[in-house]
């Protein structure tokens, strides 16, 4: 905070605070605080909030001019993400992912007895096949696609193209910005992405979520997984790093650092990983229920893991993918729930696998152990990016080695 302030300034939460103390108050990001009297000291501001007074970080907090400047920016950040869905050839990438999307036809075919007759929310709705798998499938009573590109006009044509506009209303704009009617049984919304929470669309779907489906409603995917697994990965490493050591009878080595640095320094997301190069079990890092989970919860994630080496071979680092479910009431126990996966058993999907590669690979032998933590923080100035920090050690006396990769910023 740039400025001195006030009693009687508001202030707003640039991040998340979760108190530590009786005498603290806890607020999301871009909660409004006023200042309520002096608190004599530079690091922290007295303050009244939701109807409570309270200590609040100083540096947790912008003034209304700093907090306008953010939010203009923020806004810059979100017409760039929405323009870039304009463009159908991400739409084309999308729909041609069979698995993705016959995932979600099936979940409709599944819970078709459950989605009749009620209000279902598609965020994100894009072309509109969530929809139209509603409506036409589901026999749904009101679809409301919201969609804040301009490939919404072209959505709201499909609809009627196919004889559905009757029970789908494309509705364009930003979900925060636009206002739903009525209160909705079911939000259907293919808001997954690199890491699974990479673009933040999650936040989104919470805010709908919070605003618009009934106590009772369904949240579809209900549930994910993120996972985390050792792994082998000679290619990508013959591909960017051991090129350089020597390229038309001529050494090239002194580029390898720089390599290094420039192809690592970010994950490959669209790695395909080979089971057989999975060097342990794989992990589970973070296990989300989107009728629960908050947006605190997935701005900074953090996951301890031990793995034990199954199988000897080099380790080159850490491979990553996620898996999705989509509950639903009413179905016999013998039924089990639709879930699609974007791991290395499975049908490959339009996201592949995440790859974190290590600067210095390490040779690894059954039975060993590597163990360490992750942590996935939002980036606090580009809202939609992350940066993931791994350590990790392969020995037990070993020094703990640590690498954070930007996701993209």
């Amino acid at each position: 905070m740039a400025q001195s302030t006030r009693i009687g300034d508001a202030l707003y939460g640039k991040h998340s605070y979760t108190a530590t103390e009786d005498n603290q108050l806890s607020f999301d990001r871009g909660d409004r605080l006023v200042v309520s009297a002096a608190s004599g000291s530079p690091y922290w501001c007295w303050c009244s909030f939701d109807g409570r007074h309270g200590y609040a970080p100083v540096n947790h907090l912008a003034t209304q001019s700093e907090w306008d400047e953010m939010k203009a920016e923020e806004g810059w950040q979100d017409d760039q993400y929405f323009d870039s869905y304009s463009d159908l050839k991400l739409h084309l990438e999308m729909l041609e992912d069979r698995p993705r999307t016959l995932a979600y036809r099936k979940a409709v075919e599944l819970g078709a007895e459950y989605i009749r007759d009620k209000v279902v929310l598609d965020v994100g709705c894009g072309t509109g096949i969530l929809s139209l798998f509603a409506a036409r499938l589901g026999k749904a009573r009101t679809v409301y696609a919201v969609e804040a590109s301009d490939m919404a006009q072209y959505a709201s044509a499909v609809a009627k193209q196919n004889g559905l506009d009757d029970c789908i209303s494309v509705i364009e704009g930003k979900l925060e910005s636009v206002e739903i009617p009525e209160e909705v049984d079911l939000i259907i919304s293919e808001w997954m992405g690199t890491l699974l929470i990479f673009e933040f669309m999650i936040e989104t779907v919470i805010y709908a979520r919070d605003r618009y489906l009934k106590p009772d409603g369904v949240m579809w995917p209900s549930h994910a997984n993120l996972y985390l697994v050792p792994c082998s990965a000679h290619k990508s490493y013959n591909d960017k790093v051991s090129f350089w050591s020597s390229q038309y009878g001529f050494d090239l080595s002194p580029l390898i650092s720089l390599a290094k640095t420039q192809f690592f320094q970010k994950p490959i997301f669209n790695h395909t990983l080979d089971s057989d190069d999975c060097l342990a079990f794989p992990t589970c890092i973070l296990d989300m229920n989107t009728k629960h989970v908050k947006i605190a919860d997935v701005e900074d994630i953090y996951s301890e893991f031990k793995f034990e080496v199954t199988k000897s071979g080099t380790f080159h680092g850490f491979a990553s993918w996620f898996e999705v479910h989509f509950e639903c009431p009413g179905l016999p126990n013998d039924v089990k729930p639709i879930f699609l996966s974007t791991g290395p058993d499975h049908e490959l999907t339009h996201w592949k696998q995440d790859l974190f590669m290590l600067d210095e690979p390490e040779v690894v032998e059954v039975g060993q152990e590597i163990c360490g933590s992750i942590r996935i923080r939002r980036n606090s100035k580009w809202r939609r990016h992350l940066k993931a920090t791994i350590k990790w050690e392969t020995s037990l006396h070993a020094k703990e080695k640590v690498k954070t990769f930007s996701l993209w910023r």
